[in-house]
C-alpha cells in the first residue's frame, strides 16, 4: 500500500520545511526524488538524510519564478531520470499584511513565486506527462485559499490562485490520465514560523507560539511529516479516483469550533 516504487517525483522547495518532509516521506516509499531549490546547497540536508536511509535523490538549482531556470531543471531531470511521474508544487513564500499596508514590491514578489512559479512548473512538466501517458500533480495551497484570516492579503491572493489552477489542470488534463489535487494546510510548525515569531514578537515567543497553535481547534500546529503523509496518499495509485480536489488538513480550523 502507498508504495511509490518506480516513480520519479519532483518536489519544488524540497530542501527545507514541508518540502523536505515530503521528500523524505516519498523516499521512504521508494520514489526517486528530484529536489528543486534555489541552490543545490539548500537541499544538502535533505539529500544527506535520504541517502543515509538508502533512498535515491538528487537536487537541481531552480528558481521557480524564472521560466528559464525551470526549463533547465526539467531538462536535467529528464536527462538523469528519463521520466517525471509526480510533480509537487511546494515552493512558496509568505507575507503578512492587508491590502493597505502591502506594498507593490511585496505583492509582486509573492505573485512571482507562489503563482507564476506554479504556472512555470505546470507549463514545463505537463507536456512530458501527456507524452508519457499520465502523471500526478499536487499543489500546496493553504487554508487561506478557502477562508479569510487577518493580514494575509497577498498570500491569500496567491494561494487562491493555486486552488483555481488546480481545478483547471484537473479539468483540462483528465483525459490524459493526469490527476491534479491540492492540499490546504492550516498553520504548520516549520523554521519559518519560529523565525517569524522571533522577528515580530521578541521576548514574547512562548506566548505567541501558544496563541498561534491554539488557532487550530485541535490545539496545536501540524508537523511537516503529517502534511507529507497525506501527500504520499494523494500521489499514490491508491488515490487513482481522486482529482480536482482541495484537501483541508487544518486541525479542525474550517469546520470545528469549540
Amino acid at each position: 500500500m502507498l508504495n511509490l516504487e518506480g516513480k520519479t517525483a519532483i518536489i519544488t522547495g524540497g530542501g527545507s520545511g514541508i518540502g523536505e518532509a515530503i521528500a523524505l516521506k516519498f523516499a521512504q516509499q521508494n520514489a526517486e526524488i528530484i529536489i528543486f531549490d534555489l541552490t543545490e546547497d539548500h537541499a544538502a540536508s535533505a539529500l544527506e538524510s535520504i541517502h543515509a536511509a538508502g533512498g535515491k535523490a538528487r537536487a537541481y538549482a531552480c528558481d521557480v519564478s524564472d521560466p528559464a531556470s525551470v526549463t533547465a531543471a526539467i531538462e536535467q531531470t529528464l536527462e538523469s531520470s528519463k521520466r517525471i511521474d509526480i510533480l509537487v508544487n511546494n515552493a512558496g513564500v509568505a507575507h503578512v499584511g492587508n491590502a493597505v499596508d502591502t506594498n507593490i514590491e511585496d505583492f509582486d514578489r509573492i505573485y512571482q513565486t507562489n503563482v507564476r512559479g506554479v504556472y512555470n512548473c505546470l507549463h514545463s512538466v505537463l507536456p512530458h506527462m501527456v507524452e508519457a501517458g499520465g502523471g500526478v500533480i499536487l499543489n500546496l495551497a493553504s487554508i487561506v485559499s478557502l477562508t479569510g484570516i487577518p493580514d494575509r492579503f497577498a498570500y491569500s491572493m496567491s494561494k487562491g490562485a493555486v486552488l483555481t489552477m488546480t481545478y483547471s489542470v484537473a479539468t483540462d488534463f483528465i483525459k490524459d490520465n493526469i490527476r491534479c489535487n491540492c492540499l490546504c494546510p492550516a498553520r504548520v510548525h516549520t523554521p519559518f514560523v519560529d523565525g517569524f515569531i522571533a522577528k515580530n514578537y521578541p521576548g514574547q515567543e512562548k506566548e505567541m507560539f501558544q496563541k498561534l497553535s491554539e488557532a487550530q481547534p485541535i490545539g496545536r500546529m501540524a508537523e511537516p511529516e503529517e502534511i507529507a503523509s497525506l501527500c504520499v496518499y494523494l500521489c499514490s495509485d491508491e488515490a487513482s479516483f481522486v482529482t480536482g480536489a482541495a484537501w483541508p488538513i487544518d486541525g479542525g480550523f474550517m469546520n470545528t469550533r469549540v
